[in-house]
């Protein structure tokens, strides 16, 4: 799951490794994407698009992870790197996200315990040793 411009332009950050990755169509801006999910954090031309939009399109997300429960979907800092959020703005909006989506391990907020909260733990893989950072390039 990865951060993407309206346009499908795939050429940095999360949206790169996933079109190299996980099979990220290029000129596809958003939805499922063979082993990857693209959420819209810009528009066409490149333009950071406003919270409430992206929230949309995090919306649509979540009921697709929902419906298709036996997939996992590895989320990245969506919007927090090259659109400029930051993760106190989009972090709330995957609340409630089903067990299947699994959040970044910088969105692991701790109590005072050391509990995590706030997410799914991300899963050991191998094939993840290249696993993108964010939106940043």
């Amino acid at each position: 799951m990865f951060g993407s411009n309206l346009a499908g332009r795939h050429g940095k950050g999360a949206a790169l490794w996933a079109r190299q990755h996980r099979g990220a169509i290029y000129g596809q801006g958003h939805g499922i994407q063979n082993d990857s999910y693209a959420i819209p954090t810009k528009d066409h031309r490149l333009q950071t698009l406003p919270l409430w939009m992206i929230a949309g399109f995090i919306d649509e997300f979540l009921c697709f992870a929902r419906k298709y429960w036996m997939r996992q979907f590895q989320l990245t800092p969506v919007g927090c790197g090259l659109a400029g959020y930051s993760r106190e703005q989009i972090e709330p909006m995957f609340a409630g996200a089903p067990p299947n989506v699994i959040w970044p391990p910088e969105w692991l907020s701790c109590d005072s315990d050391g509990n995590p909260q706030g997410g799914n733990a991300v899963p050991s893989r191998s094939d993840d040793s290249a696993a993108p950072q964010g939106d940043r390039p």
